[in-house]
């Protein structure tokens, strides 16, 4: 499907399809629509929309954080799969992170910056090779929509403190919440007892 799209153009305003069909190029222009310009862009492109404001890149806009840094601070202290996942909202691959197999009492903190985010408490073993937490600490995390993927809504969740992308929350977790929330193991610090 992304090579579909990639052959369509986007100038002016305007969508148009390689394809002369004029029910494909009014339902891409639906969807384009509905991802915003930006996330459109992105998706179009691989890289962000032309004009995005630089200065606030990494993982928390200036204004919206308690902690907040320029780009080249953020990329100074993260390493640069730490950066792909909390400033440019990655993903790391599914078994890679060693935190996933952590089972020591303690707590998850962020990698960006230290704020204390689960408690070993609620992590559960959830086979998907993230690690997973039925619910977060007090004020810990934030969520927002996540429309990245084409035809999919899901729940991004990020650090209440520096903005930095953790992962993603589900409602297929167990009880006592019902709630998965599959974190980026590279995105937490682990802290033992």
């Amino acid at each position: 499907m992304r090579d579909v799209l990639a052959s369509s153009l986007v100038a002016g305003g305007r969508v148009t399809m390689a394809s002369r069909s004029h029910d494909a190029g009014r339902n891409l222009k639906e969807v384009l629509a509905a991802l915003g310009a930006g996330a459109a862009a992105k998706f179009l492109t691989g890289s962000p929309q032309a004009g995005a404001d630089e200065d606030t890149a990494g993982p928390a806009e200036k204004a919206a954080f308690e902690v907040s840094r320029s780009e080249a601070e953020w990329r100074r202290m993260l390493t640069p799969a730490q950066y792909r996942v909390l400033g440019e909202h990655g993903t790391e691959s599914p078994g890679s992170s060693p935190l996933d197999k952590e089972y020591r009492a303690g707590t998850y903190h962020c990698a960006g910056c230290e704020l204390p985010l689960f408690s070993s408490t609620t992590k559960f073993d959830s086979g998907t090779g993230w690690p997973s937490f039925w619910a977060p600490l007090e004020n810990a995390v934030g969520t927002s929509e996540d429309r990245t993927l084409f035809f999919v809504v899901r729940t991004e969740v990020h650090c209440c403190r520096c903005g930095g992308h953790l992962g993603h929350v589900f409602e297929d977790g167990p009880p006592p919440t019902g709630l998965r929330y599959c974190m980026n193991g590279v995105s937490l610090r682990f802290a033992a007892a």
